[in-house]
């Protein structure tokens, strides 16, 4: 007679798998993408298509190669680092520089440490802050919009929304005539694939909370904290502080809310957990654009956010299943 070892209860079977979850992510992703087409016309299916491509290559040669075990491109967590990792860059950067991005981002935030489900930083970040630390002349030269069959892009050294307020700030400029809709308005549309589509960004979010892939607490409480941290400078001095709107919608707070901090292998696993996550992250955010060196803060948050995750889920821990006595 055969022996079978069960587990203790509860026994739970969810339809959901892998590969379903991070397809449902890479559905999210498109109205983003495809609103940075419209703005940056094939430019940005350029850097989208070869960080892909990428980022899947280095992942296959990694397990083929290196590591040896089963292959696990299919599952699409590759493609979406690829995409995050595009959304992060902008569009008139090398070719070149976008493959060294994502053998880091795989190569080192991924597979170094055992792949998908192991690593504990969000990779597209890491492969992102590689690149802004690497190149960073060619990761702050933002090209002007273009329509999608307009002619080539040509590429100038200026300012995000962010980045532009940053140095005016810097300059002595009142942050009251820096943002004056006819200064600001050239800033809005200039960015990364990611940043100048923030109601997309929205919508593909709402789309994975409809689908349960990720809960609603992670990005409306990164967004309200960081909402409510700059709303209190903004009060208390505007002539030195920007409008809260300008931190809500201007740089990566929307991609990076919904899309990488809610990274199921690099944030906490118990609700609890996840609020104290949320609050440093949007803090962290706003601390950093006020006053620190860079005008965004959001991957360095995120990555600072990923380190503490094992210390939150020790200090919030889940209760027991059923009624846990109290020592």
């Amino acid at each position: 007679m055969n022996n079978y070892t069960i587990s203790g209860s509860p026994h739970v079977h969810g339809g959901e798998s892998t590969k379903k979850i991070m397809y449902s992510v890479i559905i999210a992703l498109m109205p983003a993408f495809l609103f940075s087409i419209y703005y940056f016309g094939f430019s940005a299916v350029r850097v989208t298509l070869i960080a892909v491509a990428a980022c899947v290559l280095t992942e296959w040669l990694i397990q083929k190669f290196l590591i040896k075990g089963e292959c696990t491109i299919g599952d699409g967590s590759a493609i979406i680092t690829g995409m995050l990792l595009a959304f992060n860059l902008p569009s008139n950067i090398p070719a070149w520089m976008i493959i060294v991005g994502s053998i880091v981002a795989i190569g080192i935030g991924k597979m170094s440490f055992g792949g998908l489900g192991n690593n504990p930083f969000n990779p597209a970040l890491v492969g992102r802050v590689f690149m802004l630390i690497s190149f960073p002349v060619a990761m702050t030269t933002w090209p002007a919009p273009q329509p999608l069959f307009g002619s080539q892009i040509d590429g100038f050294t200026g300012a995000t929304l962010l980045g532009y307020v940053k140095e005016g700030l810097a300059k002595g400029v009142s942050a009251s005539e820096l943002t004056v809709y006819e200064n600001i308005e050239p800033m809005i549309y200039s960015g990364s694939l990611g940043e100048i589509g923030s109601i997309a960004i929205i919508i593909g979010g709402l789309f994975l909370i409809f689908r349960k892939v990720i809960d609603w607490q992670t990005p409306v409480i990164i967004i309200a904290t960081a909402g409510i941290i700059a709303t209190v400078c903004w009060l208390i001095d505007p002539t030195q502080f920007v409008h809260p709107m300008i931190h809500i919608f201007g740089g990566g707070m929307m991609l990076g809310a919904f899309f990488m901090a809610t990274d199921m292998a690099t944030s906490p696993m118990t609700m609890k957990g996840k609020i104290v996550f949320a609050i440093g992250i949007g803090a962290l955010t706003i601390i950093i654009r006020i006053w620190g060196a860079y005008p965004e803060g959001m991957s360095f948050a995120i990555l600072i956010m990923n380190a503490f995750v094992p210390l939150i889920n020790k200090m919030c821990k889940p209760s027991r299943f059923g009624n846990p006595v109290k020592q």
